[in-house]
């Protein structure tokens, strides 16, 4: 059985360009077999980049996987829970990163450069 391929979608919260990440996902998976399973990777932001990936996922048929940030364990805020989230989430594999970065987000560029570190090839983009 062939493995699926894995897209990890990083990006800024406040990132509203739809289009952009339907194109990029949509040449993303153009050149993959369509008998391979798609699974769409993502922090589970319930808006901006990751929510755009999560309902392009669904509409394409690809599987979802949310990695949600735990940005209040025991009821304080943890300002590094982003930081490892994409740790896991890189470490969860990827066969390719798509970052869609506004305004230097520094979590969607941490996530950047930790998959690209981890040798997954990343695609950038910027508003």
């Amino acid at each position: 059985m062939t493995a699926p391929y894995r897209i990890l979608v990083t990006g800024s919260r406040t990132w509203t360009d739809v289009g952009a990440i339907q194109k990029a996902l949509a040449k993303a998976v153009e050149a993959i077999p369509a008998d391979r399973q798609i699974i769409v990777v993502h922090g589970a932001c319930p808006n901006g980049a990751d929510a755009i990936a999560d309902q392009w996922a669904r509409q394409y048929g690809a599987t979802v996987e949310r990695h949600p940030a735990n940005w209040r364990p025991n009821g304080v805020l943890d300002r590094a829970a982003g930081y490892r989230r994409n740790a896991e989430m890189v470490l969860s594999g990827a066969d390719l990163c798509l970052a869609f970065i506004r305004n230097i987000s520094p979590g969607a560029t941490h996530c950047a450069a930790t998959a690209e570190r981890a040798g997954i090839p990343v695609r950038r983009f910027t508003a």
